[in-house]
C-alpha cells in the first residue's frame, strides 16, 4: 500500500507555482488587450456623440438664424437687432400677422444650462429664460457679412450672411491631452489652448439671410 500511493501520479508544488504564473501572464496580457479595446471603443462612442452633437447644433442655428427677418406683410420691424461675435439677437414674424410679438424675438448665445460648470448652447425666446439646444460647447463665434459676402460688417442693416463657428467636447479622456488653439475661418482666436483631457471639435458654417435686405 505505502508503495502504490507514493508511484500515484501528480504535480508537485513547483509544477503549480509555474501553471500559476503561466496563467496568471496570460490572463494579465488577455485583461490587457481587452481594457486596451474597451478605452477605444469608448474613446470612439464619445467622439461620436461629439460629432453628432455639434452637426445637429449647426443645422438647428442655420435654420433659425434663415429665418431671420421673416416679414410677410412687409412692415420693416422684423430683422437682425443684436451682432455680437458670441451672441445673436433677431426678430422673425413667425404668426405672419404683421406683428411684433414679445415671443418673435429670438436669442442665441452660452449659459449653463444645469450647472455643471461647463456652458451649453441656449435659446431665449422673448424675456423667458434659457432653453438648451446643445450641451458641452465651449465657444461660440459669429461674423457677419455683406450683400458681396467678403466684409465683415457690425451694422444689423447690413448683414446679409452670418458664419457660425461652434467648438464641442466630449468626455474626458486621460490619456489624451487637447493642446489645440481653435480659431474661425479669419484667423481669430475663438478658444485658447484648454491642456486638458477633453476632445474637442470644431464646425463652421455660413448663414445666407434670405429675408434680410427685401
Amino acid at each position: 500500500m505505502i508503495t502504490r500511493l507514493r508511484n500515484t501520479g501528480g504535480f508537485t508544488l513547483v509544477e503549480l507555482l509555474i501553471t500559476m504564473a503561466i496563467s496568471g501572464l496570460v490572463m494579465g496580457s488577455i485583461y490587457t488587450v481587452y481594457n486596451s479595446h474597451q478605452r477605444t471603443y469608448t474613446t470612439q462612442l464619445q467622439v461620436v456623440e461629439m460629432q453628432q452633437n455639434l452637426r445637429a447644433a449647426t443645422y438647428y442655428l442655420s435654420r433659425e438664424i434663415r429665418m431671420a427677418g421673416y416679414d410677410p406683410v412687409d412692415t420693416t420691424l422684423f430683422g437682425i437687432t443684436t451682432a455680437n461675435s458670441a451672441s445673436i439677437v433677431f426678430t422673425t414674424d413667425t404668426n405672419q400677422d404683421g406683428v411684433l410679438d414679445t415671443n418673435e424675438t429670438i436669442t442665441f448665445d452660452l449659459y449653463d444650462a444645469y450647472g455643471d460648470g461647463d456652458t451649453d448652447l441656449g435659446k431665449k425666446v422673448g424675456a423667458g429664460s434659457h432653453m438648451p439646444v446643445a450641451e458641452n460647447v465651449d465657444a461660440l463665434n459669429f461674423i457677419y457679412f455683406d450683400a458681396a459676402g467678403s466684409t465683415p460688417v457690425a451694422n444689423p442693416e447690413d448683414i446679409r450672411s452670418v458664419q457660425i463657428t461652434l467648438v464641442v467636447r466630449s468626455g474626458r479622456d486621460v490619456k489624451y491631452t487637447d493642446t489645440r488653439v481653435y480659431a474661425n475661418d479669419q484667423g481669430t482666436v475663438i478658444l485658447s489652448a484648454q491642456n486638458d483631457n477633453f476632445r474637442r471639435r470644431l464646425l463652421t458654417g455660413r448663414v445666407q439671410c434670405r429675408n434680410m435686405g427685401i
